[in-house]
């Protein structure tokens, strides 16, 4: 399997990480989100740093655009459209101090952010205006080029708006590919060389195509309530986890 790392990694870790791009993928799928930060966890413990969220951010791509293809007739096309809005505005500021960020603090904040929405007091007033949608595709965007899987922040304030479960994977699973594709655009621009880690990707998201397709499947027999326990533990549990890498890294 060296041909798919360019002995960038070993093959025993290119292997774990074509497993776990299926195994994250049939989570986010299944329960709503989560996956793409325990892939994230794992891939900082085996690759370069300098890499980790630029091919992190096109293995998720992949993993999410499969998604939101498979589930398009349930997707919030309203939602989208702000949400794609935001975005580009927020991965443009985020292009000028994307080198300068503390990250360690930003995990932080955004894990007790995430904890926040989703036991805390639900915010009601203005969530579904236009600014308001504007300014979540905006913030999240930002935040997605330095903390890398925003999924936990994006799910947490999606779950505000009380989709019903398809309705929340497929517009949920939209908005990640469009923050995916800016941060492909953003760290092409800032001169990264993702074909050295192409066939790896290639690898990780075919696996992932197939996580997603089973996850579907176990989606479409999970009743709704328990959906939205399982969705809350899994946030929760990986945001917890988010809180703790960067308060450790401090």
């Amino acid at each position: 399997m060296a041909w798919l790392t360019h002995e960038l990694i070993s093959t025993a870790s290119a292997s774990l990480l074509i497993f776990l791009a299926g195994l994250t993928s049939f989570i986010t799928a299944a329960f709503g989100a989560g996956g793409g930060l325990l892939l994230l966890v794992v891939m900082a413990s085996i690759m370069p740093m300098s890499v980790v969220i630029p091919v992190h951010g096109l293995v998720q791509l992949g993993s999410n655009a499969n998604r939101a293809i498979m589930t398009f007739r349930h997707i919030d096309k309203a939602m989208l459209a702000y949400f794609t809005l935001g975005g580009v505005i927020g991965a443009l500021l985020a292009s000028f101090i994307v080198a300068d960020m503390p990250l360690e603090l930003m995990k932080v904040l955004v894990g007790v952010f995430v904890l926040y929405l989703l036991w805390g007091v639900t915010p009601r007033v203005g969530e579904r205006s236009a600014l308001g949608r504007l300014t979540f595709g905006a913030f999240t965007a930002f935040m997605s080029m330095f903390v890398g899987a925003s999924g936990p922040l994006v799910g947490s304030i999606m779950h505000t708006y009380n989709y019903e479960k398809m309705r929340f994977i497929a517009t949920f699973s939209s908005c990640m590919t469009l923050q995916h594709c800016l941060k492909a655009v953003l760290f092409s621009a800032l001169g990264f060389a993702f074909w050295q880690w192409l066939p790896l990707i290639i690898a990780m998201i075919v696996s992932g195509t197939l996580g997603t397709w089973i996850g579907l499947k176990v989606l479409h027999k999970l009743p709704a309530e328990k959906f939205k326990r399982i969705f809350r533990v899994i946030l929760s549990l990986f945001s917890l986890q988010l809180i703790f890498q960067g308060l450790w890294s401090m």
